[in-house]
């Protein structure tokens, strides 16, 4: 299959982009208007729109009537435009040819490109082919830069940046000095308000690198993954931007007092390229390098470089909401997120949420603000999140069926997130979701993330505005969430009517599912633990319920998980939710931690039937207070689980009501009719 050039890069060569543009608005006036003349007798009739990658259109126009009623097309706008004519008359499928569309701009999709009138809309490949929509660009003209190390280097535009590379479908690493390997390997460094000052001279070195603003310390802890761009290199101290270093060194978990691992890097430097397989981007002169293994050239390799932030935005309002829209067999590659690269680096949290503005600190917050303070509260509503390749949001009766989710440098799918999740500006409001039958790889955050972390998605000012009956279905999802580590695999916050079935997950650095947020702070009463912290003097104490309730995860497999963090539970929740269920998950593998956090405010959630093996506690309730009335993890059951090695921990005083029944530890090896049927009907169903 011919790989397509730009939309862009076509029109010009043609030298036809305005005629055709012109003549395409009149080709698709009429060829609508015929559609709706033939279905005047059969409304119902389907029609179709067929889309060739290669931009050709035939018979040298962009909208052509094809036989049987359907239409040939060369761009998808155009495609786009003709659907928006027809979706009030007829169901509406859009196929697109098989190969690669390089995208200059996202594809939006408002209320016009729902199916209307009971009618449907549906983007989908040509049947036996796959169709790309990439953010990206191929990578050519490559030449060897240093034959020693096997460095290679290619042109790119000036001023190109990205944060990810892929190579041969696979996420490349960009290059990095470790300084620390962990929390306890920190003797030579000492972190200051200004940044970090080294003690060890053979890093006398690092003042002398190129293009210095280029650098970022990255810190890995228990569940924080944190990016801090450097200003600039004098001498013996590394200058750090603001309000980067400020966010990142004060609150829980931090840079610079993580509370486990501990992994200190500095990245993004040509002279750390020494490891095969890493790449550097010099913006400034229009330069990629790349290191290839000992006598390996770039010959054959499929370099691509991303530009977007993201590929599909469906976003209607909350009175014209976007309707009856499916995506099907589809393929959405290479996207980056640079917001990391900016001032604000990347001030991790947890699970993609991140700080983003300037606070106030304490002046001794280097030791006074490491586990913790009422500062840090002020930040707590209003942290942001990771942007979605695919985003949805103020929708209806919109679904994803068997598309591919790959080589993606943020969230892969994003539905009804905080706005500024949104390139719309509209966040919220995903209603009747499915998500069924997807794969999910090579992405640098979460596979799926649903609903926001701020006040509206937890207690909505319009009704509108809730995210519910998510339907998330036998999906693959493995090798995500590589560059920020901290995310889980598949995350949902305030959501009622969640299902999260049937999903194979494995290879993440982090949790698998997590669901909930707020760690009971905006449930009814709020969470005394967090008053003392002074949370409260930043937002209110609610009375009402939050919108999370009713949630299922059941039938999921669950494996290979935390080959990064320590903390967190291979499915974890927050916060009350009536009515959710946690059931019949077979989890394995998971480098011996926790298998089921139930952690901090969360009620009433029920945990049965689930088999754990080889996790240090199977389950962990994180009640961690003499007083219930301090922290307000309770009224949950948990009964009819299996495990083998690893304790409960379960603080069963008075006042907690958290009761574990009828839990059975299998020692032999042998597992029970039950246990083996949960293990068998666990996970994605072909």
């Amino acid at each position: 299959m011919r790989r397509s050039l730009p939309y862009r890069a076509r029109a010009a060569a043609l030298g036809l982009a305005s005629a055709l543009s012109l003549l395409g608005s009149l080709i698709s006036s009429s060829a609508a208007e015929a559609a709706d003349e033939r279905g005047a007798d059969d409304a119902r009739a389907p029609v179709t729109i067929v889309v060739s990658p290669d931009g050709t259109p035939p018979h040298g126009a962009d909208v052509a009537p094809a036989p049987k009623g359907d239409h040939r097309v060369g761009t998808l706008s155009a495609a786009q435009d003709l659907a928006r004519r027809l979706a009030g008359r007829h169901d509406v499928v859009v196929m697109l040819g098989g190969g690669t569309y390089d995208l200059r701009s996202p594809l939006r999709f408002t209320s016009a490109d729902g199916g209307r009138n009971g009618h449907t809309v549906t983007w989908t490949s040509a049947p036996g082919q796959r169709a790309v929509l990439s953010g990206g660009s191929a990578v050519s003209g490559w030449s060897r830069h240093d034959a020693a190390k096997n460095i290679w280097v290619a042109r790119v535009p000036r001023g190109t940046q990205s944060r990810q590379l892929y190579v041969n479908g696979k996420l490349a690493p960009r290059t990095g000095l470790r300084l620390a390997a962990d929390k306890h390997d920190r003797g030579d460094l000492v972190f200051t308000e200004r940044g970090i000052t080294l003690k060890d001279p053979a890093l006398g070195y690092l003042s002398g690198l190129p293009n210095q603003s280029d650098l970022e310390i990255e810190s890995v802890g228990s569940f924080t993954d944190r990016y801090s761009p450097v200003e600039a290199i004098r001498g013996n101290e590394i200058l750090m931007q603001q309000p980067a270093w400020d966010n990142n060194t004060f609150g829980y978990d931090t840079l610079t007092a993580p509370y486990a691992r501990g992994a200190l890097y500095l990245n993004n430097s040509y002279a750390f390229l020494n490891s095969t397989g890493q790449w550097y981007l010099d913006s400034s002169r229009g330069l990629l390098y790349y290191r290839t293994a000992a006598g390996a050239t770039m010959l054959g390799l499929d370099v691509r470089l991303p530009r977007l932030e993201s590929l599909v935005q469906v976003a209607g309002t909350y009175d014209r909401p976007v309707t009856n829209l499916s995506f099907r067999n589809l393929q959405f590659s290479d996207t980056t997120w640079l917001d990391p690269s900016s001032p604000q680096g990347y001030v991790d949290q947890q699970s993609g949420a991140h700080a983003v503005g300037t606070y106030a600190r304490p002046a001794d917050a280097l030791s006074s603000c490491q586990d913790g303070c009422p500062q840090f509260e002020a930040t707590r509503n209003e942290w942001h999140q990771i942007p979605a390749a695919v985003q949805v949001s103020a929708a209806r009766d919109v679904s994803f069926t068997g598309n591919t989710f790959t080589r993606l440098g943020d969230v892969g799918l994003g539905l009804g997130m905080d706005p500024n999740a949104h390139a719309s500006g509209v966040g919220y409001g995903a209603a009747e979701i499915t998500v069924h039958r997807n794969g999910f790889t090579e992405s640098a955050a979460s596979a799926i993330v649903v609903g926001g972390v701020q006040p509206d998605a937890h207690h909505p000012r319009d009704g509108r505005m809730v995210n519910h009956d998510i339907s998330i279905v036998d999906n693959t999802v493995t090798g995500v969430s590589q560059d920020y580590k901290d995310n889980a695999a598949i995350l949902s916050t305030y959501t009622t009517r969640a299902t999260i079935a049937h999903n194979s997950i494995s290879d993440v650095p982090y949790d698998g599912i997590d669901i909930g947020w707020g760690w009971g702070i905006n449930d009814p009463g709020g969470n005394a633990y967090y008053r003392e912290a002074g949370l409260y003097e930043y937002q209110p104490i609610h009375t009402t319920p939050t919108t999370f309730r009713d949630n299922v995860v059941s039938h999921n497999l669950i494996h290979d998980t935390k080959q990064v963090m320590n903390d967190g539970g291979s499915v974890y929740t927050l916060s009350a939710s009536p009515g959710t269920v946690i059931e019949r998950n077979y989890i394995h593998d998971n480098k011996a931690t926790l298998g089921v956090l139930i952690d901090q405010g969360t009620r009433y959630v029920v945990m049965r039937d689930n088999v754990v093996v080889g996790a240090s506690r199977w389950v962990y309730v994180n009640s961690d207070a003499e007083n219930p009335d301090t922290f307000n993890t309770k009224d949950n059951l948990i009964t009819g689980n299996w495990w083998d090695v690893g304790p409960a921990r379960n603080p069963e005083g008075p006042g907690y009501n958290n009761r574990l029944l009828d839990n059975v530890q299998v020692t032999d090896g042998v597992w029970p009719a039950g246990a083996r049927r949960v293990m068998q009907e666990a996970g994605a169903r072909r």
